[in-house]
């Protein structure tokens, strides 16, 4: 149960401030990464926003077009394209 109120809070503080964020390019600019370990961390930060994006939408109960909508902005704004 803290776990699920910890993922709720951190989410909520993601939702709150993602300008604050780096995103996942820039982020991998930063590290200067190249090659194989950018493509690894690329993948990861991916996999990472995907599953704080899925959360989020959980926690906004979104379903449907708006659901898809939003996992398409928030996952696209944390990897930075």
């Amino acid at each position: 149960m803290r776990s699920i109120v910890a993922l709720v809070l951190l989410v909520l503080y993601g939702a709150a401030a993602p300008a604050q964020a780096a995103s996942c390019k820039a982020q991998a600019a930063e590290k200067k990464l190249a090659g194989a370990a950018q493509t690894s961390f690329l993948k990861k930060c991916e996999a990472d926003a995907t599953k704080t994006c899925e959360a989020d939408s959980a926690a906004r109960k979104l379903a449907g077009a708006a659901k898809t909508s939003h996992m398409k902005k928030c996952v696209a704004d944390a990897v930075g394209q």
